[in-house]
Order: structure tokens, then C-alpha cells, then sequence
């Protein structure tokens, strides 16, 4: 699960948040799998769409993360959940779009395939009333 300011996010959900204001991000993994999985990485990285094919990935002057844009997870046991979190600041108005990664440190451990179908996350930044 992927919640952007407390709310629950899938491919269907916008988020709005203000220019300006930290906006709490929490990404909940569940291990359903028999067997614990780690270590690997999950990082997050902004973008807008332009909706002609093109995105643009070169937004460090209107995102900042607080904190890091990667987590490193050492493992997350079978039938439990890891939480992580973070915050995002938007510098200005605008539609923006949070496409999630996992980095695996040893290929010889699988991650649940289910992890790899997370939703891109849809935020709009708004002016502060």
C-alpha cells in the first residue's frame, strides 16, 4: 500500500497537497511469500508526463525529498509487513507522478512479483490558501 498525506493511493486516486507543506509518504510492504526476502532497495522517483510520451524526470528544483528518496531494507519476513517513511516537498504548483523501484542487492532472492505492480502515484500541487 502507498499512502500520499494519509490517503490511500492507486493508479485511480489524485492527491492533493500544498506548495510548500511536507506531505507525508508511507509505503507498506506485506511478504506473502514462504520465505523472508532482503536485502534490496525502494526508491522513489518523481516525474511529470507531459501526456505525448514524454516525462520529465529533471524536477530538483520543484521536488525534494525530506530525508532520501531511496530506502534500504535489510528483510521483511514471510506473512509480515514493513513499513517505511518519508516526505516529499513541492516547490510548485503542478500534476507530478511518483514511480516506485525495488533494487534487489542479490539476485539469488526473489521479491514478491506483486511489489514490481505497484501504482504510480498521481500528486497535484496546489497554492496554498
Amino acid at each position: 500500500d502507498i499512502l500520499v498525506d494519509g490517503k490511500l493511493c492507486d493508479c485511480d486516486i489524485v492527491v492533493n497537497c500544498k506548495v510548500g507543506d511536507p506531505i507525508p509518504l508511507e509505503v507498506k510492504l506485506t511478504n506473502w511469500s514462504k520465505h523472508s526476502v532482503g536485502p534490496f532497495a525502494l526508491t522513489m522517483t518523481p516525474y511529470q508526463d507531459y501526456q505525448n510520451g514524454v516525462h520529465n524526470y529533471d524536477l530538483q528544483d520543484a521536488i525534494t525529498f525530506v530525508g532520501s528518496n531511496t530506502f534500504y531494507i535489510d528483510s521483511v519476513k514471510p506473512t509480515k509487513d514493513s513499513v517505511y517513511f518519508g516526505a516529499l516537498l513541492f516547490l510548485y504548483t503542478g500534476d507530478f507522478y511518483l514511480n516506485i523501484k525495488f533494487h534487489e542487492d542479490n539476485c539469488s532472492r526473489e521479491l514478491p512479483l506483486s511489489w514490481f505492480c505497484l501504482p504510480s502515484v498521481h500528486i497535484r500541487a496546489v497554492e496554498p490558501m
